[in-house]
């Protein structure tokens, strides 16, 4: 195992997603991956980590709040000897610039989503203005210029989230989850189309923004738990990144090297 291990990690509302890489920096070598349910965190350091190499250095997102931050450093200082770093958003960072209002209230995950997904992009030719959406508990979906100037984004309720708020408003509403149609003919497929589509809307509805915006058409990317659910009812030409967070974190790692 290479001395130079890295561990990234990205907290979302649901889960906690490791991969240990052999070096910090884009294209490195995937060692070993993983993911646990935030309820069981305390496993990490007795169970998957217990026969992991210590990395040399580990970053991080996280978007579920302090004490679980809390409880994941507990984890990574009791198995590996290492600090735990943490990426909080700020005005300019790996060749994107932040346009949020206020800077550090961005996502993280959202941040370092779109550093990940500028390097792709300019990794497979040359600049262009992006659209990067991640599927999860939430659904988000940035806008980024040419430049790579985080120009805004959008927030929505995931699937399940909307399914739930129907249940709850709505009296005698509790069906199984039903499939996409274009005419759904029973309650459960008209939930999940209708869900679904609300979401293919509002990202199309920014595809077409950037696209006014820019006068280019943007590179599209689509990464999250949920995403290979939502590709094919996608009019766009979305590219599926697996792990967009973990690439966003080893190209932060390695800016952060450098400039060290």
């Amino acid at each position: 195992m290479p001395r130079m291990a890295f561990l990234a990690i990205d907290i979302g509302n649901t889960r906690l997603k490791w991969s240990l890489f052999d070096a910090a920096r884009p294209g490195a070598q995937l060692l070993a991956h993983g993911a646990e349910f935030l309820d069981h965190i305390e496993r990490l350091a007795d169970g998957p980590w217990a026969e992991l190499p210590a990395p040399s250095s580990m970053l991080g997102c996280v978007v579920a709040g302090d004490a679980v931050r809390r409880r994941a450093e507990e984890q990574v200082t009791e198995r590996f000897d290492c600090s735990p770093r943490w990426v909080v958003s700020s005005a300019a960072e790996a060749g994107i610039v932040n346009g949020y209002d206020h800077p550090t209230r961005l996502g993280a995950d959202r941040w370092v989503a779109m550093i990940g997904a500028r390097h792709r992009m300019l990794s497979q030719g040359p600049a262009r203005p992006m659209v990067v959406v991640m599927i999860g508990t939430a659904v988000t979906v940035e806008a980024v210029d040419v430049h790579g100037r985080f120009l805004g984004g959008l927030i929505l309720p995931g699937h399940g989230i909307m399914l739930r708020a129907l249940e709850s408003g709505t009296a005698g509403l509790h069906v199984p989850t039903g499939e996409v149609r274009e005419f759904p003919t029973n309650t459960s497929d008209a939930l999940t189309s209708g869900g679904t589509y609300a979401i293919a809307g509002a990202i199309e509805r920014m595809v077409q923004h950037v696209r006014a915006h820019e006068g280019a058409e943007p590179a599209c990317y689509m990464t999250g738990g949920a995403a290979w659910k939502m590709a094919p009812s996608m009019n766009g030409n979305f590219e599926l990144v697996d792990g967009l967070i973990m690439d966003g974190l080893l190209v932060i790692a390695q800016e952060r090297l450098l400039a060290s």
